[in-house]
């Protein structure tokens, strides 16, 4: 039976316009064993060189000169969807995180990363497993659930029907349940049916922390 250490060693592309950082990941990568086959400075350089070097995983800095990482990523991937991207970033903003893993990015990492664990990145984005900074897999996960979900918004929480909606505005604006079924040509009953539903998807107990959250998402100001 073949051991992993009989394996030829994988191929990586290191892409990161800062040359002493660039060198020091490619020195570090090659001492643990890393077959380095190219390195670039920009995603210009990275895209041209890419089809030749073939590398199983490329280590990918986001901020380069164009294309970015986002469109590296992008790229690489319709080129060759078995090859594998990390992202090494001094960037652990939310945004440049959903948009790398988006791309296709298969792990992210952080330049705070050690050395250890940047090479324990590199081997475990090779076989296919997804690698994040601590921290940011929770908020990655999150994101895509809620894409996955329509029936939740934004911030995770199940998302209101156009009425309920409807009736929360009034309920942050102070009118009684009263005034809104006369508003909406809405039985008393109907108001508060519309109430209580409200309530239970956003987990929350009365009409004080209803209209406090409703006001805090501006839901009180005039269209």
């Amino acid at each position: 039976m073949t051991s992993e250490t009989d394996q030829p060693p994988t191929r990586v592309m290191v892409v990161d316009d800062h040359p002493m950082w660039r060198d020091a990941v490619e020195r570090d990568l090659r001492d643990a064993g890393f077959d380095v086959v190219g390195v670039a400075g920009s995603g210009a350089e990275a895209l041209a060189r890419f089809p030749a070097c073939r590398p199983q995983v490329v280590v990918l800095d986001l901020q380069i000169p164009a294309p970015n990482g986002v469109e590296v990523t992008a790229e690489v991937l319709r080129q060759d969807r078995s090859a594998r991207v990390l992202i090494l970033s001094a960037s652990g903003e939310q945004g440049d995180v959903l948009e790398a893993v988006k791309a296709g990015a298969t792990g992210y990492l952080v330049k705070s990363a050690s050395r250890p664990e940047l090479i324990e990145a590199v081997r475990r984005v090779a076989r296919g497993d997804t690698v994040f900074t601590p921290g940011l897999a929770g908020l990655v996960l999150g994101e895509f659930r809620r894409l996955a979900d329509p029936s939740v918004d934004e911030d995770g929480r199940p998302r209101l029907t156009e009425r309920e909606t409807e009736v929360l505005k009034m309920v942050a604006k102070g009118m009684s349940y009263k005034q809104i079924a006369e508003r909406l040509v809405l039985s008393h009953r109907t108001v508060q049916n519309h109430v209580q539903n409200t309530l239970r998807k956003l987990q929350m107990h009365n009409r004080v922390e209803l209209t406090r959250w409703a006001i805090e998402k501006g839901l009180d100001d005039d269209e």
